[in-house]
């Protein structure tokens, strides 16, 4: 173990969330444990357990700031056209998930049905669906209602084809990012007077890359 270092709480909790994160991105679920998390972190059990009393209570922590992080990165600019915005939270949200692989899979189907990590995720795609709304051209209260209802549908489409392209890989990556932002362009097209993406699909030499 090496020598451990004095740091404040908010310090500690940082740095455990940061070996945790590292150990549950490298491994399986199943194969961390919170002895390695101690021994890696230069602590004690006993001190990692003052501040995550389970390995769920780390894992939880590690994926709420993931999610936290995520969001952080795909603030929608209402400058961007709506396709260039979708791009980059797809691009966003796929760099996370291949870069922490094993974490993606643990709350996705290792710890599916889990209160705590469900709850994280209804949170995370609420506030997506929250801010796309906000640069979508939408008429009424009525059509407002429709394309929530749409976009709760097709966030939650988004997250069970990424998932599972993770674990098979049937296609290309950018054909997973342009089948997500085609399929809410197509069902959002017929919900709204004006076009929301004119420049879909993309069109040129290069266009398929």
């Amino acid at each position: 173990m090496p020598p451990r270092q004095r740091l404040t709480p908010a310090d500690r909790r940082a740095q455990l969330l940061a070996v945790g994160a590292r150990l549950f991105a490298a491994h399986p679920y199943a194969d961390v444990l919170m002895e390695e998390v101690a021994e890696e972190a230069g602590v004690s059990r006993a001190l990692l357990y003052r501040h995550f009393p389970s390995k769920h209570a780390l894992f939880a922590a590690v994926y709420q700031q993931g999610a936290d992080q995520l969001l952080a990165e795909t603030r929608l600019d209402p400058t961007d056209s709506l396709v260039e915005q979708l791009i980059q939270g797809m691009d966003a949200h796929l760099d996370y998930f291949v870069a922490n692989r094993n974490t993606v899979l643990a709350a996705n189907r290792v710890l599916a049905g889990d209160p705590v990590i469900q709850t994280i995720m209804t949170n995370e795609l609420d506030t997506l669906r929250a801010r796309l709304l906000t640069v979508l051209p939408l008429a009424d209260e009525r059509t407002r209602e429709a394309v929530s209802g749409v976009l709760k549908s097709w966030l939650v489409f988004v997250q069970v084809l990424s998932v599972d392209w993770l674990t098979h890989e049937t296609c290309t990556r950018t054909q997973l990012r342009d089948a997500c932002i085609g399929a809410v362009i197509g069902a959002l097209r017929p919900l709204l007077a004006k076009d929301p993406a004119p420049d879909w699909p993309p069109q040129g030499p290069g266009a398929d890359a």
